[in-house]
C-alpha cells in the first residue's frame, strides 16, 4: 500500500507541473496587469496625471519584473517554490502569497470538508431509503430533492437566501465568521472550558454556506446509491442470501450496501473540489474570508501568483481526493487488493 501510494505521488508530480504552466499560461492571457489597476487608481482616486500615472506603473512593472517575458516570469514562480517554498509576493495583499492562502485555505478546507461529510451521510442514508421503499410517497419526495439540488445552481440558492436574511429578517454582520463581540474571543479558556458561545455564533454565519454546498452534493449521492442499491438488490446473490433466510435488514445492510457503494467511493476523488467550488461560489456570495473571493478579487486586479496559487491548491486537491478514493476502494473491497497482486 505505502509503495501504491508513493507512486502516485511521484505520477502527480508531472501533472502538477503541467497544471501550473496551463494556469499561469491562461491567467497572463487577458491583456492588463497590476500596474494597469495601479495607474487606473492613481487617475480615479488619487487625481494623478496621466504622465505620472503611467510612470508610477511603469515603476512598479519593472521592479517586481511584470515587463520580463511570460516564461522568465513562469521559470521565477516555480522555481522560488521548489526552493524554498515562495509561492511568491501578492501584489494586492502586500505580503507572501503563503501568508494569503494560510489565512484563507484552513477555513475553506474546514467548510468543504463539513459539507462533505454531510452530503456523504445524508444522501447515502437517503438513497437507501428511496431504493427500499420505490415508488412510494418517501421515494417520490427523495427523488423531488434530489432533482432540485441537481437543477438548481448553487449562486441562485444563496442569492434567494441572501435576499430572505438581509431584506426579510433584517439579519447583520453577513459577510463574515463572527459577530463583533466574539472576534478577538479564543475557542479554549481553560483545559476543560470550552467557548460554546463562540461555536454557536459561527455556525449561526456559516449555515448557509454549508446548507447550500451540501444540498448540490447530497443529491448526486442519493441518485447515484438509489439507482446502484436498485441494481444490486436484484442480483442474484442477494436472492441467495434471502433464500438462506437471511432477514431483509441484514441482506440490505450486510451485502447490498457495501457493494452499491463502490461507484460513490470512486466519485469521492472528486468530490472534494467539487465541495470546494461549491463552497467558493456560495463564499463570493456572501463575502467570507475564503479562498472564493480570493481568486476572483486577485483576478480581477492582476494579482498573478495569487490567483496561480489558489487554482494550483485546487488541482492538488482532485490529486489528493483521488489518491484517497483509491485507497477506500482498496479497504472496502478486498477483491480489488487480490486483482492487483495478481
Amino acid at each position: 500500500m505505502l509503495r501504491y501510494i508513493s507512486m502516485r505521488i511521484l505520477q502527480a508530480i508531472p501533472v502538477l507541473m503541467v497544471m501550473s504552466i496551463i494556469t499561469f499560461a491562461i491567467i497572463q492571457a487577458p491583456p492588463g496587469d497590476y500596474g494597469d489597476f495601479i495607474r487606473a487608481n492613481m487617475m480615479i482616486q488619487g487625481n494623478a496625471t496621466a504622465d505620472a500615472a503611467n510612470r508610477a506603473a511603469e515603476a512598479y512593472r519593472e521592479t517586481h519584473g511584470l515587463n520580463d517575458p511570460l516564461p522568465v516570469q513562469y521559470l521565477r514562480w516555480v522555481w522560488g517554490i521548489v526552493t524554498e517554498g515562495d509561492f511568491g509576493m501578492s501584489y494586492a495583499y502586500n505580503k507572501p502569497v503563503a501568508e494569503v492562502v494560510a489565512q484563507r485555505l484552513p477555513a475553506t478546507i474546514a467548510i468543504a470538508l463539513t459539507c462533505h461529510l454531510l452530503a456523504t451521510l445524508i444522501g447515502i442514508s437517503f438513497g437507501i431509503l428511496a431504493a427500499t421503499r420505490q415508488y412510494t410517497w418517501v421515494d417520490t419526495v427523495l427523488s423531488f430533492i434530489s432533482f432540485l439540488g441537481m437543477t438548481i445552481p448553487r449562486f441562485l440558492l444563496a442569492l434567494i437566501i441572501l435576499y430572505i436574511l438581509a431584506f426579510q429578517l433584517n439579519v447583520q454582520e453577513i459577510g463574515s465568521f463572527y459577530s463583533t463581540r466574539f472576534g478577538g474571543q479564543p475557542y479554549w479558556t481553560g483545559f476543560l472550558d470550552f467557548n460554546w458561545g463562540k461555536l454557536w455564533n459561527l455556525i449561526q454565519h456559516i449555515w448557509p454556506v454549508i446548507a447550500v454546498a451540501t444540498f448540490g452534493g447530497l443529491a448526486y449521492n442519493m441518485r447515484v446509491m438509489r439507482a446502484n442499491l436498485l441494481d444490486t438488490l436484484n442480483a442474484q446473490y442477494i436472492e441467495t442470501a434471502r433464500a438462506k433466510g437471511l432477514g431483509e435488514g441484514a441482506v440490505i445492510m450486510r451485502h447490498a450496501v457495501p457493494n452499491a457503494l463502490h461507484p460513490l467511493v470512486a466519485y469521492q476523488g472528486v468530490v472534494l473540489p467539487y465541495m470546494l467550488t461549491g463552497e467558493i461560489e456560495v463564499a463570493i456570495v456572501f463575502g467570507l474570508a475564503t479562498i472564493g473571493p480570493a481568486i476572483i478579487g486577485s483576478m480581477a486586479i492582476g494579482d498573478v501568483f495569487v490567483t496561480a496559487t489558489l487554482l494550483l491548491v485546487l488541482g492538488a486537491t482532485l490529486i489528493i481526493g483521488n489518491i484517497i478514493a483509491d485507497v477506500l476502494l482498496v479497504l472496502l473491497d478486498p477483491r480489488i487488493r487480490i486483482g492487483a497482486g495478481a
